[in-house]
């Protein structure tokens, strides 16, 4: 993801499961999103359906990575995998709760 960039953040469930089961999920995911997220990215849109979700986000401008994740995309690795694990945790489940990696197009 590059610096001073837009980009549509999206996902669904495995085989379009509900990622959100509950209202306590919607809000469970706003937070570790805020928790893990608002240091590097800002957002400008966001639409949260029980099995899948979209994000507008701009990557604000940092000191460019060469190599390996940028701090953006680490970040949202890790946010994504901890909202799953809670997710599995909670409800009894195990595997991926997410179709596949998460997906970023450039606007």
């Amino acid at each position: 993801m590059k610096t001073g960039q837009f980009y549509h953040v999206y996902n669904r469930g495995n085989n379009r499961e509900r990622i959100f089961k509950e209202e306590k999920n919607y809000v469970y995911f706003l937070k570790r999103f805020q928790d893990y997220l608002s240091e590097w990215v800002d957002v400008y849109a966001y639409c949260l359906m029980p099995n899948h979700f979209h994000l507008l986000v701009k990557i604000p401008d940092f000191p460019e990575i060469t190599t390996g994740l940028t701090p953006a995309e680490k970040a949202f690795k890790n946010f994504f995998t901890s909202y799953a694990k809670s997710i599995n945790k909670g409800y009894g489940r195990t595997g991926s709760l997410f179709q596949s990696n998460y997906k970023k197009k450039l606007k």
